[in-house]
């Protein structure tokens, strides 16, 4: 069960974010690399979210977002594949042998999160599935957060949230691509 509920308030929240965000001109060029590297990988986010009923744009951004679209990382959260994860969540993948396939830990990693009985794949729906899936820690615990520290690895994002997925919003918005 989530710790938040999607409300009509939320969902509101989500779109308005989204329909706000905007890039900084100076980092539209590592934006757009971003992109690119996305687009490149869309078969095989295709192939693990296509039998699961996820969007392979969700699967692309979570994978920037757990470890920075490298194939060798669980998507769980970017340890090695060369073994179960060792950090939260711990011991997966919690069936076969190591080493494992990068589709095989994504694909645990999307089901142990609920995403395959998950049907509302509209705007507000995935940002509500993208800040579950990275915690709802700043929503519940700061609520005085009024933007997302810039990281260095999404500087190319005008930080423009309340919560923790300001950092995935933009790079969803340019992925959106048939």
């Amino acid at each position: 069960m989530p710790k938040v509920r999607l409300t009509e308030a939320l969902r509101s929240e989500y779109q308005r974010l989204f329909d706000e965000c905007q890039v900084r001109p100076a980092r539209t060029p590592e934006v757009e690399r971003l992109v690119v590297r996305l687009l490149a990988s869309k078969v095989r986010y295709a192939a693990v979210g296509e039998p699961l009923g996820i969007p392979w744009q969700v699967i692309g951004v979570i994978h920037h977002m757990e470890c920075s679209q490298n194939f060798g990382q669980h998507l769980h959260n970017g340890d090695p594949l060369r073994a179960r994860t060792t950090h939260v969540p711990a011991g997966r993948p919690a069936s076969g042998e190591p080493p494992f396939t990068w589709e095989e830990s994504a694909s645990d990693a999307l089901t142990m999160e609920g995403l395959p009985q998950w049907n509302d794949w509209s705007i507000a729906g995935i940002l509500y599935c993208l800040e579950g899936y990275n915690g709802w820690g700043y929503r519940l615990h700061h609520p005085e957060v009024n933007s997302v520290p810039t990281r260095p690895r999404s500087r190319s994002l005008v930080p423009i949230t309340q919560s923790a997925i300001g950092n995935v919003r933009f790079r969803l918005r340019l992925i959106m691509i048939p």
